[in-house]
């Protein structure tokens, strides 16, 4: 799961709980629905805004960094592989060419070769294996911090209460039209890479 989406999913159930509390309180302080007529809209702005995930993970100082050393760690693991690979496939080749000019001692002397090598390929594997948990850990650790920050500055952003809801919108999923007015991204992002940079 990459780190995206466990944001969007982290901010999305934050945004259900609050509208999931919001609608049980407001039935419980008028159980009959009026059958007065809807209000005119008068232009003010209602207490709702949303984020450009992407946008923030595009422009927020900390999710750059985070993914660089991410891309870094993973380009790593795979430069590593990639280098035992070529020499496990180097030596595999050189026993199929010994064996095929009966370059071996004794059959028993082939089996330990043929052997050894199998080893180093189930090392190889089980390499593989570790360098690709320990990068989805980090991805997960990367998403929470990344998701923290943001719940943590929007606590701050949003402390004088002028929204009650803030939703998330990645690529048009949740907001499919709004007035520009509702989007905070901008203060957001610039918020949180302002006192990133402090930090």
């Amino acid at each position: 799961m990459n780190k995206t989406q466990i944001i969007i999913d982290s901010v999305l159930g934050v945004a259900v709980v609050v509208l999931f509390v919001l609608f049980f309180t407001s039935k419980s302080q008028s159980p009959v629905a009026s059958s007065a007529p809807l209000k005119e809209y008068t232009g003010e702005a209602l207490p709702i805004a949303y984020l450009n995930i992407d946008s923030i993970l595009l422009n927020y100082s900390f999710a750059i960094e985070a993914n660089e050393k991410l891309v870094s760690k993973q380009e790593d693991a795979r430069l590593k592989l990639n280098t035992k690979l070529r020499t496990l496939q180097n030596e595999m080749q050189e026993f199929q060419r010994k064996y095929e000019n009966n370059a071996f001692l004794s059959a028993e002397r082939a089996q330990k070769e043929y052997e050894k090598l199998q080893k180093k390929q189930q090392d190889l594997q089980l390499l593989e294996q570790k360098l690709s948990q320990e990068i989805l850990e980090e991805n997960q650790a990367l998403n929470l911090q990344l998701a923290d920050s943001l719940t943590s500055y929007l606590n701050i952003f949003n402390a004088d209460g002028r929204y009650q809801i803030i939703l998330s919108n990645t690529a048009k999923d949740n907001v499919l039209m709004s007035d520009d007015r509702y989007d905070i991204t901008k203060e957001v992002v610039e918020g949180m890479n302002a006192r990133y940079n402090k930090k």
